[in-house]
């Protein structure tokens, strides 16, 4: 496990180690508590850094990434800053391909850091500014085609092992040191599947008896004047999950909740509006 200093030499060493924060006002009026881990402290605001840098790592450590070679993930803007941070301090070329229908701030912040952004055109069918599965389909054809042409390493999120490794290695290590290991449950959104497989299999090994929950929203509402956790979609919903959890199967029980990321890039949602 990386552990934290006082002076680090880059940012990459600030990823991880990430605050533990009991809810204890959501929860004041429960028999329970919800332990919130707060993944927008990594420089990047996510917990897509994690992987970046397990990605970055692993594939220095097995030949597959050659000095000054490219690197090019798709991404919705997470995983592609937490890449831009990493690629940038260790000397890799970064691109970052993302549909028009994410939010504007991502590619701007992923712009900043210094990647080649680019912003593959929605089907004429989809919404603006909500990604269809088709959208999604035209950006990994994207994706693949500069790939091919650059000689790049693909940092793919969604097959490298890495994913998983970041969260068991270190979030699921961070959760059991911070907690005491006193943890009943555990609620995190289906995403990539990495931060819920990886801390999963880290509590199992702890204690067999910790419950683990996938957690897929129907919406995202906020949970206005509850809690001061500026945090997206994601994020919401693992609370929501908690809250439901500790009224029914968990009563006076304790649920582990990953805050994924800022609410910063979702200014420009309808989450906001």
């Amino acid at each position: 496990m990386i552990m934290k200093t006082d002076l680090y030499p880059s940012a990459i060493e600030a990823i991880g180690n990430t605050p533990l924060v009991d809810l204890a006002r959501i929860t004041r009026n429960m028999d329970g508590r919800i332990l919130a881990k707060l993944e927008y402290f990594n420089p990047g605001f996510s917990k897509k850094d994690r992987i970046a840098r397990q990605i970055v790592a692993d594939a220095e450590a097995s030949g597959e990434l050659a000095a000054g070679q490219t690197v090019v993930e798709l991404t919705s803007g997470n995983t592609g800053t937490g890449l831009a941070i990493v690629c940038g301090i260790k000397g890799y070329p970064f691109v970052a391909v993302m549909s028009k229908g994410n939010s504007v701030e991502r590619a701007r912040m992923m712009s900043a850091l210094g990647a080649e952004v680019v912003l593959v055109d929605q089907l004429s069918t989809s919404v603006p500014g909500q990604v269809s599965g088709g959208d999604l389909e035209l950006v990994e054809h994207e994706t693949r085609k500069i790939v091919k042409e650059r000689h790049a390493f693909r940092a793919d999120q969604f097959q490298l092992k890495s994913n998983f490794r970041a969260h068991y290695l270190n979030t699921g290590p961070e959760i059991i040191r911070q907690s005491g290991g006193q943890i009943d449950a555990f609620c995190d959104f289906a995403g990539t599947g990495g931060s819920f497989a990886g801390c999963t299999a880290v509590f199992k090994e702890h204690n067999p008896a910790i419950k683990c929950f996938i957690v897929e929203p129907e919406g995202a509402a906020i949970l206005a004047g509850e809690e001061g956790i500026f945090a997206g979609f994601s994020s919401g919903a693992n609370v929501t999950a908690a809250i439901e959890l500790l009224k029914t199967s968990l009563k006076g029980k304790t649920a582990v909740v990953l805050i994924c990321d800022s609410g910063l890039t979702y200014l420009s949602t309808e989450l906001w509006e």
